[in-house]
């Protein structure tokens, strides 16, 4: 074992100030949760689904890692770049990619009840790596899935066999690469987010050109305000506060997000695009909150993880 290899190692980094952890998740819970109908925008507006999620992580990725590296933010080392470049083709490219693809015959209300099934599959993956989750984590688990049920049950909403799939396979590959960031050698949290954004989105612009897409026409300005809006918001701010919480809380408490996503997905779909919308939905969305409670209140009973120099002492 390499000297870069603690034989006692923290799953997370030092400590983070509790209001700063309920910001980060206020602004993954409001912001991505209305990433949705920002994509479906973007779409309508002209855009092919992987160029325009790719040409938006690079955009949002560049201007990034230029702040960070005006302010002597060191750069990736290679190791670091490969592990980042992972984790972009996981979250980014099959993550979010496969929601983009989706989104073309699907609303984004129901795009982000498939996305809330992530926590359910962030318990499943650190379960196989050895991590121990208590009961009333598991409990909230449980709920949150139950509400997000709810809310899918007897709707009208069809789906292609195409976004089927990749509404599978978006929560499964952004969970996994979730889980497999615990203990890698990956840049500071905010270096981090740009150098998987750089990846991911240069990921997507080539897979879509390899696929057919092409930019036949000059995309609407709804169209370009919506990527705009995903690059700033829902890239540089959102996804930097998530690699942020990876960094400094458990997966299942990071990935809590995808609970209260499809709250704010439906409300806005029904609220700006005429998405369904009813009381049905409301009973759904508390119970979705319930769980999130539930996950969060077993984090503050969760036993304390022993460093390598308390282990020492």
């Amino acid at each position: 074992m390499s000297a870069s290899q603690p034989l006692v190692q923290s799953p997370l980094s030092a400590p983070a100030p509790a209001l700063a952890i309920a910001a980060a998740l206020a602004v993954l819970y409001v912001v991505w949760g209305s990433t949705y109908l920002g994509i479906r925008f973007a779409l309508e507006g002209g855009w092919p689904p992987l160029l325009m999620a790719g040409i938006r992580f690079l955009v949002a990725g560049t201007v990034l890692f230029a702040v960070l590296r005006l302010r002597g933010v060191p750069m990736p080392t290679r190791r670091q770049w490969r592990n980042s470049a992972f984790m972009g083709a996981l979250l980014l490219g099959l993550g979010n990619g496969m929601v983009c693809i989706a989104e073309q015959s699907v609303s984004s209300g129901l795009a982000a009840v498939a996305v809330a099934s992530v926590p359910l599959w962030i318990g499943l993956f650190a379960t196989l790596r050895g991590q121990r989750s208590n009961r009333l984590e598991w409990l909230g688990l449980g709920i949150g899935f139950v509400g997000v049920l709810w809310l899918n049950a007897g709707s009208s909403l069809t789906a292609s066999p195409t976004a089927l799939v990749a509404l599978l396979v978006a929560p499964v590959a952004w969970a996994f690469g979730s889980v497999w960031s615990k203990g890698r050698d990956l840049p500071s949290p905010f270096m981090g987010a740009a150098a998987q954004m750089l990846c991911g989105g240069a990921m997507m612009v080539a897979a879509g050109l390899l696929l057919g897409e092409r930019l036949d026409a000059m995309p609407t300005t709804k169209g370009l305000f919506a990527v705009a809006y995903l690059a700033g918001f829902g890239s540089i701010i959102a996804f930097s506060a998530y690699v942020w919480l990876l960094h400094h809380v458990r997966p299942t408490l990071a990935g809590s997000y995808a609970y209260v996503n499809p709250v704010v997905a439906v409300v806005l779909g029904a609220w700006l695009a005429a998405e369904r919308f009813s009381a049905h939905d409301m009973g759904a969305m508390a119970v979705i909150l319930l769980g999130v409670v539930a996950i969060t209140l077993s984090k503050a009973r969760a036993p304390k993880v022993v460093t390598a120099a308390e282990a020492s002492t």
